[in-house]
């Protein structure tokens, strides 16, 4: 199961995703976004289903990844799914027993929400697949600088979520092992009742809260041993710049909404 949670990786490629300037990729995530709720029906569902598959295949990032990727966030999608089957409003489907509590309407709005989940996960994963921790972290802070002028430590935050992303990984191999060295004991953390199991899992937060602090003290001691103090006078390495490809895919993603909109009010 931890295997399945890919949040934070990154597959280093030479696509065309891989090579676009991350402000543009974040731009264009947060359009995607935009669209993907903005979207009511068949139609505008099936043309933001082709953008994403579109991306994925410029992207060359396996469709088994994403979807592995999805498995940790199943129960939630299903829940979802549920609330929405049972709790909406509209024509019963039938007087027979749980269908007269499913209406059409309820049918439908699961069937969107479920897919909603699951292109949402799957578009916010595919940017960080295709952007290593570094440039997303220039990314972010550039296109938060405007914050700076009233004093937002904009570097700082950047600097924070690009950590957080690169350790996820690395948390969820450590708590394997853990898990792993636990079972070699004797440790059972999957039969009996949920209560059992939650308790089963206490022995495993002590060792991992020690190698997470651990791991932190180390990291920031190698950045002070590098001189680090922050996004005062900071320069960078590579200077980001927006070319052809950027604006024509800005272009095109800024697009995706605007036709979503519209074909909403059209009634299509």
């Amino acid at each position: 199961m931890l295997k399945d949670i890919t949040l934070g990786q990154y597959f280093p490629g030479h696509t065309l995703a891989h090579r676009l300037d991350p402000r543009t990729k974040l731009l264009a995530v947060m359009l995607y976004i935009v669209a993907l709720f903005t979207a009511g029906s068949a139609l505008t569902y099936v043309l933001v289903a082709a953008v994403l598959a579109i991306s994925i295949k410029i992207s060359k990032v396996k469709l088994k990844a994403l979807t592995r990727g999805l498995k940790p966030v199943l129960v939630i999608v299903i829940f979802t799914g549920l609330m929405n089957l049972f709790f909406t409003a509209g024509t019963p489907v039938s007087d027979l027993w749980l269908l007269q509590y499913i209406t059409w309407e309820g049918i439908r709005a699961a069937i969107f929400m479920v897919l909603r989940i699951t292109m949402l996960i799957m578009g916010t994963f595919l940017m960080t697949y295709t952007t290593s921790p570094i440039r997303l972290t220039d990314g972010l802070e550039s296109l938060l600088s405007f914050l700076k002028k009233i004093k937002v430590p904009v570097h700082e935050l950047a600097m924070m979520m690009s950590i957080a992303l690169r350790f996820i990984p690395t948390l969820i191999e450590e708590t394997d092992k853990i898990m792993s060295a636990q079972r070699a004991r004797g440790a059972d953390f999957e039969s009996g009742s949920i209560l059992h199991r939650a308790k089963a899992l206490v022995p495993i937060l002590v060792p991992l809260f020690i190698s997470a602090f651990r791991r932190a003290d180390e990291l920031a001691t190698a950045m002070e041993c590098r001189c680090y103090c922050g996004g005062e006078g900071r320069t960078v390495l590579h200077v980001l710049r927006f070319g052809k490809e950027d604006w024509l895919v800005l272009a095109g993603f800024a697009a995706l909404p605007v036709i979503v909109i519209l074909l909403g009010q059209f009634g299509l």
